[in-house]
């Protein structure tokens, strides 16, 4: 009879332990620096966060850390996304970093500012009234792709101008 109860005791701990361990798998997240967006970005950042989609590249969403209307990240290594970031140095004149000719393209209706970094690209949205951040790991290239599927958010949401 002893046998029995301590088996069934694993079975009953083990479930609740398997189970936490497929949501944390399933659920990544990260850590992700948080912007302050003013004014009106502030409305947009929150549009674009609930117009944004489950995947991106085949990526499922996670949770990023802290929780924040202006950050999102999908898959793991993680994709993330900020909203109401301040424009990028490359596009400041005067700035050490200043690049008039900085590489950028038109990604389904919505035109981004590429910068490669060490594992990966940094790509910003130019062009609309609030700067929207994207940084892709190395892993998931061509590291464009997971554009194509956040550009209908980003379109319906940050309007255009500078």
């Amino acid at each position: 009879m002893l046998g029995r109860v301590i088996s069934s005791r694993r079975r009953f701990l083990a479930l609740p332990l398997l189970t936490m361990l497929f949501a944390a798998v399933s659920c990544s997240s990260g850590e992700v620096a948080v912007p302050s967006p003013k004014g009106e970005a502030v409305r947009q950042c929150r549009a674009l966060h609930k117009e944004l989609p489950r995947t991106v590249d085949g990526l499922e969403r996670g949770t990023a850390e802290p929780v924040s209307d202006f950050t999102a990240i999908w898959g793991d290594p993680a994709v993330q996304l900020r909203c109401g970031v301040p424009k990028p140095d490359v596009l400041t004149a005067g700035s050490e970093h200043y690049n008039p000719n900085a590489e950028g393209a038109e990604v389904n209706g919505v035109r981004w500012l590429f910068e490669k970094q060490d594992d990966g690209y940094r790509f910003t949205v130019v062009l609309r009234k609030v700067y929207v951040e994207v940084t892709v790991p190395g892993e998931y290239a061509p590291e464009v792709n997971a554009l194509t599927d956040l550009a209908d958010a980003v379109k319906k949401t940050i309007p255009a101008g500078v």
